[in-house]
């Protein structure tokens, strides 16, 4: 799976496929993208027009709401096996959802908190975070400065969740950005989720697909130099000198890892 993921609400089912088509995967969302007087037929959709089970995930509602029960069952008569739960905080809940592999969905305190617990769980797949319900969760107002920079709860969370999806071996994935036509803002982000670790950015507009896999595309030059380094130690055994760097097994990891994003 590609590192582009696109919500597409459930009670859209004209836009499945497009959305489907244009990015690495798509999110069918019940959750908040759809009104609550739309469920019954978002899930209705959601059974009535199947797309590729590789690369779709369907975002329930949360484990403690009345919609929640409701979407397992929509999901029981699909052939859907990846479920985004959002509102996570616990193992108890992922469990909720034992027989799906879990994207679990840490965006309120409880559930940054709780992001170490949620990785270690066995059908917990990967990890996202998600920045308005935080804030939302803590009683503020804005998760952002005026110039689009995250504030620092903000960037903390993020962190926090990429490093537990880290220690559990789980998939990271970066929050959306919701300002559609900051493609730079955007791609600034992409990129340095991809340098960070993420596997992968969630979006909420066919346009910002281009722009996150342009960001987790190595350049030319990047791959260049990752193979050139990977060479030279390929020649060389311990500590090495290259370009005027110290050269040790993490370096070469990181080499690897850019080589790995370029399908290399």
């Amino acid at each position: 799976m590609g590192p582009a993921l696109l919500f597409c609400p459930a009670d859209r089912p004209d836009r499945f496929d497009k959305a489907s088509k244009r990015a690495d995967a798509v999110i069918l969302d019940l959750e908040d993208a759809v009104d609550p007087a739309n469920r019954a037929a978002a899930r209705e959709a959601l059974i009535a027009h199947p797309l590729d089970l590789a690369t779709t995930i369907v975002r329930v509602n949360a484990v403690d709401s009345e919609d929640f029960a409701l979407d397992v069952a929509a999901l029981a008569s699909t052939h859907y096996r990846t479920v985004m739960l959002p509102k996570a905080s616990s193992a108890r809940q992922a469990a909720a959802l034992a027989d799906y592999d879990v994207v679990a969905l840490c965006e309120t305190a409880a559930g940054v908190a709780a992001a170490a617990e949620l990785a270690s769980c066995p059908n917990v797949v990967a990890l996202m975070w998600g920045a308005e319900d935080l804030i939302a969760s803590l009683g503020g107002t804005s998760s952002r400065f005026a110039d689009g920079r995250y504030r620092e709860v903000a960037r903390y969370a993020r962190s926090a969740v990429l490093v537990a999806a880290g220690a559990g071996d789980k998939a990271a994935i970066d929050a959306v950005h919701l300002e559609i036509g900051d493609s730079p803002g955007l791609s600034a982000e992409a990129a340095d989720a991809a340098a960070s670790g993420f596997a992968a950015t969630a979006c909420i507009h066919p346009d910002q697909v281009g722009v996150i896999r342009s960001a987790y595309r190595p350049s030319a030059e990047e791959i260049a130099v990752a193979s050139e380094l990977l060479d030279a130690a390929s020649r060389t055994s311990g500590v090495f000198r290259f370009r005027g760097r110290m050269i040790d097994g993490p370096v070469l990891r990181h080499a690897e890892a850019v080589l790995r994003r370029a399908g290399v």
